[in-house]
């Protein structure tokens, strides 16, 4: 009952409002309430804190402190880089890496091809995108059997098998034997589906294969370039082949 009369005692008191700024100091801009003392002071206060632990911190420093980041970075452009160690590798051993490098991609190369002979042989590529069409020439005497000509008549089978390339059964084989497989347009749809992300996953690995011996290809020209035989370069480096360099002959004792 308390609580309900006073908030309704306090409905009728008057709205507060803050003071504003007056009118001969408008120039200076709004007029600073207490929450924006607060967060001044509190800034203000900060910062000399910060400034108060620097001064001890350097009142305190020892200057016959020493630590290895002293010698191990330097300064450039005002921020402090730490200096890497130079790898102390002998040339036997830059060679004897390459030749790793060399035999993992080549390993890798060996794999996908692997697959791609795998995809092949599943696949057959008979009605692969970009393949070349196959032609098929018939030969008559007349031309009176050139204006009559009707494909599906000659191929004996249905005007709708036609346009196959493969799976193409004449009519005879369709009277004596039944169908096989999917038949409702959905199915083959999905199997059309299934062939093409085939071909698509086959493509990629066809792809990768290339690279990976354009790699190979690079390893092995920077191992040759070790050797300290005077050569010329032919061919700049591409992304699809390596630089080509022409070495001097020597004769091997």
């Amino acid at each position: 009952m308390s609580s309900a009369f006073r908030k309704a005692s306090k409905s009728k008191q008057r709205p507060h409002r803050e003071r504003s700024q007056p009118a001969s100091r408008r120039k200076l801009g709004l007029l600073e309430k207490k929450k924006d003392y607060r967060l001044r002071a509190h800034d203000y206060h900060k910062k000399q804190n910060a400034l108060r632990a620097l001064q001890k911190k350097a009142l305190d420093k020892n200057p016959d402190e020493f630590y290895f980041k002293m010698i191990c970075a330097e300064l450039k452009d005002g921020v402090h880089i730490k200096k890497l160690p130079k790898d102390e590798v002998t040339p036997e051993q830059v060679k004897l890496m390459r030749t790793q490098d060399i035999k993992y991609v080549e390993m890798k190369r060996v794999a996908e091809a692997k697959k791609i002979e795998r995809l092949k042989s599943e696949l057959h590529l008979l009605d692969a995108e970009g393949k070349n069409p196959n032609k098929h020439v018939f030969f008559f005497d007349t031309k009176k059997e050139v204006q009559e000509f009707d494909i599906a008549t000659h191929l004996d089978t249905l005007p709708e098998l036609v346009d196959r390339v493969y799976n193409r059964p004449t009519i005879a084989t369709l009277q004596k034997e039944t169908l096989k497989g999917a038949t409702d347009p959905f199915h083959l749809k999905k199997l059309a589906q299934q062939r093409k992300n085939q071909y698509d996953l086959l493509k990629q690995r066809i792809e990768r294969e290339k690279a990976m011996f354009v790699v190979a290809q690079k390893i092995q020209t920077r191992k040759d370039l070790l050797d300290k035989t005077h050569k010329v370069k032919v061919k700049k480096e591409t992304a699809n082949g390596p630089a080509i360099y022409k070495f001097k002959f020597q004769r091997k004792r």
